[in-house]
């Protein structure tokens, strides 16, 4: 027999983020982006990944059937303290898993590097926020740490939709009321979730993942009935979201979900992580601030990504941030390296971001002169 909680125990200690389960390889944890192999294991075979499967859902009929019918299920599931979300899939006709391990206390907002006008944008009485970011971008890390916040800070009743439930809150300042989302669960999708909310009188809606039309159409309904709705998106740049959000439309009813989305957008963050000089892992924000110049472009017949990328770069006095910026504010504080920075940029960008470099290091030189003026 497979000593799986050995497994678990293993990755919890060596604060890991993820554990991969597959046939034909050792089980593997991610450790700050690198794959690692989990010790005094050997191989996993078919019969292995048998009696992970049946560990996992332990029992549960529902969640039995549910991948037997779709082959893939997620869930999530407690082991001692600490709570993991589930994927489990079919490779070859062999279960494979991959845990996610949730940490039991939330990082305080401060220490996440997101910038102050996100959680700011937070007292908006109505509107739409997204944080957008591609899978392990810690999209969900930043939506619970600014529930947490709103939570210590303000007097509201916060609705969240989430597949699976993963940081579980406490009413505090806010009611809190928390949903799963799927079959047999609390509701049976976003989209569901999203339209009820209406009648739950809640004043900040949370939607875990924005993946359809219907959903999207459900948030912006949401928004625009007085609520300030909150959502996730799996896109690479604030520029890009609008282009999604946009695409999720047939073409006869995008110019009316353009004026749409250019009342009711609020704030767009996209985020990534990269592996910092210290080994530990780094949010390099993008910041979209919906003012009437972004508006103005979005509610154009046809929108162009580089107007878009160009009017966040330049307006940094209401509180966007350029990406570029900020990979240009990392390296000039000594937390990636230029090759890194450069790495996440297009190449006719790379004279912008040296020429950005340069400017922060003479603004930062004429700082620390204006303070040490005997230096």
């Amino acid at each position: 027999m497979i000593d799986i909680e050995n497994i678990l125990t293993q990755a919890i200690e060596k604060d890991a983020s993820d554990i991969h389960l597959i046939a034909g390889n050792k089980p593997i944890i991610r450790i700050r982006r690198e794959l690692v192999e989990v010790d005094g294991f050997d191989v996993l075979t078919p019969d292995d990944m048998v009696e992970i499967y049946d560990y996992l859902v332990r029992g549960n009929i529902e969640k039995d059937q549910i991948y037997k019918e779709t082959r893939k299920l997620d869930c999530s599931m407690e082991f001692g303290d600490i709570r993991l979300r589930v994927n489990i899939s079919s490779s070859d006709d062999v279960p494979t898993a991959v845990l996610r391990i949730i940490k039991s206390t939330l990082p305080k907002y401060e220490d996440l590097g997101v910038p102050d006008i996100v959680s700011r944008m937070m007292y908006q009485p109505q509107g739409l926020i997204l944080v957008t970011g591609k899978t392990n971008s810690g999209k969900s890390t930043t939506l619970n740490a600014l529930i947490n916040r709103v939570n210590e800070e303000q007097n509201k009743k916060i609705l969240t939709l989430e597949s699976p439930i993963e940081f579980r809150h406490k009413s505090k300042k806010s009611i809190i009321v928390q949903k799963e989302v799927g079959l047999g669960r609390d509701c049976r999708n976003f989209s569901e979730g999203t339209k009820n909310s209406l009648r739950e009188d809640c004043d900040i809606l949370v939607i875990g993942e924005i993946r359809d039309r219907e959903t999207m159409e459900a948030a912006i309904e949401t928004a625009e009935s007085g609520h300030l709705v909150i959502g996730t998106l799996h896109t690479k740049s604030c520029a890009e979201t609008i282009d999604r959000m946009i695409n999720f439309y047939e073409i006869r009813d995008q110019q009316t979900v353009k004026f749409l989305i250019a009342s009711l957008l609020k704030l767009v963050v996209s985020q990534r992580l990269l592996k910092g000089r210290d080994n530990s892992l780094v949010l390099v924000p993008e910041v979209m601030v919906v003012d009437s110049i972004v508006a103005g472009m979005i509610r154009k017949e046809k929108i162009s990504v580089s107007e878009i990328e160009d009017a966040i770069q330049s307006s940094s006095e209401k509180g966007s941030i350029g990406l570029i910026n900020s990979l240009a504010q990392l390296f000039v504080d000594d937390k990636i390296t230029l090759d890194q920075a450069k790495a996440q940029i297009e190449e006719k960008n790379i004279e912008v971001l040296n020429r950005t470099i340069m400017q922060l290091k003479i603004k930062r030189d004429s700082q620390a002169k204006s303070m040490n003026p005997g230096f």
